[in-house]
């Protein structure tokens, strides 16, 4: 079956699905498969659960008229959605970066809405199935799609555009992260790069931080839209303060957000800049970013009996876990720091989780707590250092339920499941 055939039972159906457990009626069911599952097992399962069809590429599981055999779901999957993208031909802002892809994603779709009807990737859904399932959910109705790009490795985001054919594009920033993959930040650089390559090649426009020379380097030869903190700007956005909370100046207009660290000044100048350049009033622009409270354990403002918790236990690399660091020893309290391993290092683990232990031993920091196997194996010995080989062992050996009136820091990689340490607090 054709795309163009898929396509038009797409427009008919509810929506795309690949998990049975979330099928609702007239889903189009597309059975992937992974290295511990085959969805074409469960292709008769979802059309019994209420799915119009089912999408296979294995024959011996074409065992009814709803269910449709071709050479490869996932293939199929992306055309359908680059199809339907050229079909609605909604204009598409796409992003990625080092850090802060999730947030300014969604402090863009916050500014972008109060005047669009806008469609932004869910959650991280930001790789080769998340995309297409992000492009597969705008409708007729959606007049500008978001969609976040994740990758760890070369030749993954020019993969991405081919699917989604962004009309715009923003880079947070290049940093120390998924080095197993991308071999070093040079690596980084190249592979999320592959964006503006595909914006400059397509002649589409570039929002770019003035204040990053990397940046500013890259796009060169693009149709940019600029913003920083200097004046030869499209849009000009001060950076005032972070206590703990980043308040910055756009248009003469205050604005005080719900985020803490002056690392996310950045992301909010990204989308007030985005809102700038599709001509959202200031003051929506203003209460957008006001109103955005993170959650998700992404830089969230936790307090709980006399304590003040900065949980920030979505993920963790090199670049974001010293920029973390660097803004907790601004604080007044007693600060304790509960830090998990960084995954996704390969050969530069050892050498990166020194690194950070021997930053936080030199900050202003009361106790430093690390839990890991790479952290575990860090050489650095202080009086405020603790470590742990594993989250079971912090949790039979400390009691953190003991300090009282204190601040924390709690950070680590999405494996390590950090958020556990609330419970014990």
């Amino acid at each position: 079956m054709k795309i163009e055939e898929i396509h038009q039972l797409f427009l008919k159906s509810h929506s795309v699905c690949t998990d049975t457990r979330k099928i609702q009626k007239n889903d189009i069911f597309f059975a992937l498969k992974g290295d511990n599952f085959n969805g074409n097992k469960y292709a008769k399962k979802a059309i019994e659960l209420g799915a119009k069809y089912a999408i296979i590429d294995e024959e011996e599981f074409n065992t009814t008229s709803e269910i449709i055999l071709v050479n490869d779901v996932l293939e199929t999957l992306q055309k359908l959605a680059t199809f339907h993208r050229n079909y609605l031909k909604t204009p598409i802002i796409a992003l990625t970066g080092s850090n802060g892809k999730t947030t300014t994603k969604e402090l863009i779709n916050a500014v972008l809405s109060k005047k669009f009807k806008t469609t932004a990737t869910v959650g991280n859904l930001n790789n080769h199935i998340g995309v297409p399932l992000t492009l597969l959910s705008i409708t007729k109705n959606t007049e500008i799609g978001i969609v976040e790009m994740g990758a760890n490795h070369q030749k993954e985001i020019e993969f991405l555009c081919s699917i989604a054919l962004p009309d715009f594009g923003y880079i947070t920033n290049f940093g120390k992260a998924h080095l197993e993959g991308f071999g070093s930040v040079k690596g980084v650089i190249k592979g999320k790069s592959e964006m503006y390559d595909y914006l400059i090649t397509n002649n589409k426009t570039v929002f770019v931080n003035t204040n990053d020379i990397i940046q500013v380097e890259k796009t060169k030869k693009a149709k940019v839209f600029a913003f920083g903190n200097k004046e030869n700007t499209n849009v000009k956005i001060n950076f005032t303060k972070a206590d703990p909370f980043v308040i910055s100046e756009y248009n003469k207009l205050e604005i005080k957000s719900q985020l803490i660290g002056d690392y996310n000044y950045n992301n909010i100048a990204a989308a007030i800049t985005i809102g700038n350049y599709f001509k959202v009033d200031d003051y929506d622009i203003k209460s957008a970013i006001e109103d955005y409270k993170p959650n998700n354990n992404r830089s969230q403002i936790i307090e709980k009996d006399t304590n003040k918790i900065i949980l920030d236990a979505y993920n963790a690399n090199p670049s974001s876990m010293t920029a973390a660091l660097l803004n907790f020893e601004k604080q007044a309290e007693n600060k304790v720091a509960i830090l998990g391993d960084m995954f996704e290092l390969g050969q530069e683990a050892e050498k990166e989780h020194q690194s950070i232990v021997n930053l936080s031993s030199s900050l202003n920091i009361n106790q430093i707590i690390f839990i890991g196997e790479n952290f575990y194996k860090s050489k650095t010995q202080s009086e405020k250092i603790l470590k742990y080989n594993s989250f079971e062992s912090f949790k039979n050996t400390f009691d953190v339920s003991e300090i009282k009136n204190s601040i924390f820091l709690i950070k680590g990689s999405r494996g390590m499941a950090l958020e556990r340490v609330i419970e014990l607090i």
